[in-house]
């Protein structure tokens, strides 16, 4: 209704249609300007959609892009960046002796590392860690600013004050990584034999480098995930776990590797010797109950030592033997029937030449039984035993003992020289009778000794408990007979007046045993030279052995025979194991007793004729001119002697028991030389006496042996 009044108002003009004075355009001329102008707000629409899609378009193809084009590459250092694999290397096993006492250990340290490009402030870093590393602040400097490497080691293995230093200061680009240093609780302790590690823990020498496979173990590597600090957390329970090596209990006996250790360096000191060692085994199981060597060095340091020192020479060194050999060769023969105990030998007076071969005993003996070869050490009866076995029986024995074969014990050593019997000559035959023209080990002489000591049965030694002893079926050497008149010989060697290894007698109990003296080659002249090897192999109790005991003593200077130098070690050390074991209180033996010395007298019985070196039969044996019958109260010791009718015979024996012999009659002989044995004497065996004014001058002319 409004709309029609105004419309049918005639005095109503519709504003759009009033005329402007100042304009002379029209209505329909103002529509068709406004009609030809684009609306810019669709524009601008337009303009935003177009954006948003080119946009999105982008975002999906650069999705797209590093999804399938850049993703692998992508993931893999995203996975470097958020994700580390390390390698563990885990914790070495730990050696302990047969109780139990740890010998050798890990334990857990830290080392300090750097990384260059992420150290912030260079100097004032060096300032800070120079002192602590104790280092040269300028070195440290120019080490980290000309280094390319993304990972430097600064020190490895420090102490815990170091590493608690480092965790404080916490400097940008230093860390401090977990490692495991080796520690050895008792220093020198069986060192040689049990070695040493590196600074990366892998074993350098002895048991820590041979048995690496079982003290270390092989390295694991696992997955870490770090954090926005670049520390490491594992994504699960089982990552927290590492490998560890297998611990190790080794036959040793800490109590008597200390007695071994301690001797074995009295005697090195006290006769000046290059170096000396000393092995126990304990008979009934073969177990090495110590392995000494002297000198010793600290393996927790051991760069300040060389390689002279801590060679493991008891398993490395190969030598001549020497008169320690004589035995083994003895009970081959003995075995053979090649000879018997009362065989006579004769020994040539001290010098035999044979086929432009010379060989000298240290005694002057004539014709022996086979049984008192071995208690005179005498080389010219040794050899022409061996010569009457010949070369395969002989290198048959031997072979069969071990020698010219590694043992099976996990350690370096030496096979030895044991040559071929195709290869032998005479002269070899004769030499390797008395131990030269053959080398062999310290290891291998204790294992040819236990299996002659084991009822003539093989026995390997044994090192380490949980390895049984592994035989397939038990392999006879010696027949029982053979090794108990061997044990008698070796017996009558110490506990006989005139032995050569007297020195090692034991009060309480009867020992056996044997010296040697061997020569060593000059090897600039490819002679043998003045330097010796002095050794004992010695066994208690004589009748039942249970512990076998050798000493070596290389190039003693103030002495140089076994007799002298190594069997006072041995007595110390059988001494000292007796009373730790406790065995003179399970089982005294008394040697005193007239009903035990009774059963352990032998008389004599003379052999046949066996070979061209061997006298046949009783009467030759009286008659012959280098042997004097001797009365009963002339083969008694000296203690226990009655004076004699005529001067009796003391060449080759001690000097306490001839001067006892002559001051039973009166007599005080002149004494000539230096020794404590016997070597000639004047007035001659069987002389009267000449007594009340008389005059006769009695000398005695001593040596060594």
């Amino acid at each position: 209704m409004f709309f029609k009044r105004r419309k049918n108002n005639p005095n109503y003009i519709p504003s759009r249609e009033k005329s402007s004075p100042k304009s002379g355009l029209s209505k329909s001329s103002r529509t068709s300007d406004s009609a030809s102008k684009p609306d810019r707000s669709i524009l601008r629409i337009k303009a935003v959609v177009f954006i948003f899609c080119f946009i999105w378009v982008g975002l999906w193809g650069r999705a797209w892009y590093l999804q399938m084009i850049e993703g692998p590459r992508l993931a893999e250092k995203a996975k470097r960046q958020h994700m580390a694999t390390e390698l563990i290397a885990g914790k070495r096993g730990r050696i302990c002796d047969r109780n139990g006492q740890v010998m050798a250990r890990s334990v857990e340290v830290s080392s300090i590392y750097a990384r260059p490009q992420e150290i912030v402030d260079i100097p004032q870093t060096v300032a800070i860690l120079a002192p602590i590393l104790g280092v040269e602040a300028q070195k440290l400097k120019e080490d980290l600013t000309h280094t390319k490497r993304r990972f430097v080691w600064l020190k490895r293995k420090v102490d815990d004050y170091a590493a608690e230093q480092i965790r404080k200061a916490n400097l940008s680009g230093i860390g401090l990584s977990r490692e495991y240093d080796r520690i050895y609780p008792f220093n020198h302790m069986s060192v040689q034999l049990l070695g040493f590690v590196g600074l990366d823990d892998k074993g350098l020498e002895g048991l820590e480098r041979s048995l690496e496979g079982r003290l270390g173990c092989v390295p694991v590597r696992q997955i870490v995930q770090r954090d926005a600090m670049g520390r490491k957390f594992y994504l699960h329970d089982a990552g927290m776990g590492e490998p560890k090596g297998e611990d190790l209990t080794l036959t040793l006996d800490l109590q008597v590797q200390f007695i071994a250790e301690e001797a074995c360096a009295r005697v090195a000191r006290e006769f000046d010797g290059r170096w000396s060692g000393a092995l126990i085994v304990e008979i009934a199981s073969g177990d090495i109950l110590a392995w000494a060597q002297y000198p010793f060095f600290n393996p927790n340091s051991y760069k300040t030592s060389t390689p002279l020192i801590y060679r493991n020479r008891l398993a490395s060194d190969a030598l001549e033997p020497g008169s320690t050999f004589k035995p083994l060769v003895m009970a081959a023969a003995l075995e053979e029937g090649k000879i018997t105990p009362n065989t006579l030998i004769n020994c040539e007076g001290g010098k035999w030449e044979n086929r432009n071969i010379t060989i000298r005993d240290t005694s002057i003996r004539g014709i022996l039984p086979a049984s008192k070869v071995l208690r005179y050490s005498s080389n010219i009866g040794m050899a022409k035993i061996g010569l009457g076995m010949g070369p395969r029986q002989f290198h048959k024995y031997l072979q069969s003992m071990g020698f010219g074969e590694r043992t099976r014990l996990p350690v370096s050593e030496s096979r030895g020289i044991l040559r071929q019997p195709r290869d032998w000559s005479e002269a070899d035959i004769m030499a390797t009778s008395f131990g030269q023209s053959i080398s062999v080990t310290a290891l291998q002489m204790a294992q040819a000794y236990l299996a002659l000591l084991n009822n003539g049965i093989y026995k390997p030694l044994r090192l380490i408990r949980e390895e049984a002893l592994v035989e397939e079926a038990p392999r006879r050497i010696f027949n029982e007979k053979t090794v108990h008149e061997v044990m008698d010989m070796m017996r009558d060697v110490v506990q006989a007046e005139d032995g050569t290894g007297k020195r090692a007698r034991l009060e309480g109990i009867e020992v056996g045993g044997k010296t040697g003296t061997a020569q060593k080659v000059d090897h600039k002249s490819a002679t043998y030279g003045s330097k010796r090897l002095a050794s004992f192999v010695g066994f208690f109790p004589a009748n039942e052995p249970k512990y076998l005991v050798l000493v070596m003593v290389d190039e003693p200077t103030r002495n140089q025979y076994g007799g002298i130098v190594a069997a006072p070690a041995f007595k110390e050390i059988a001494g000292r194991l007796l009373t730790y074991t406790g065995f003179l209180n399970e089982s005294r033996v008394d040697v005193k007793s007239p009903e035990k010395n009774k059963k352990n007298t032998r008389s004599l019985k003379l052999a046949s004729l066996e070979s061209p070196w061997l006298v046949g039969n009783k009467a030759s044996f009286e008659n012959s001119e280098n042997i004097k019958v001797k009365t009963p109260e002339m083969r008694l010791p000296g203690h226990l002697a009655k004076a004699a009718s005529q001067v009796p015979d003391v060449t080759g024996k001690s000097l306490r028991n001839a001067v006892e012999l002559f001051a039973r009659a009166g007599i005080v002989p002149e004494l000539k030389g230096s020794g404590a044995r016997v070597i000639k004497q004047s007035p001659p065996p069987g002389s009267a006496w000449i007594k009340n004014g008389g005059k006769m001058d009695y000398i005695l002319w001593l040596s060594e042996l």
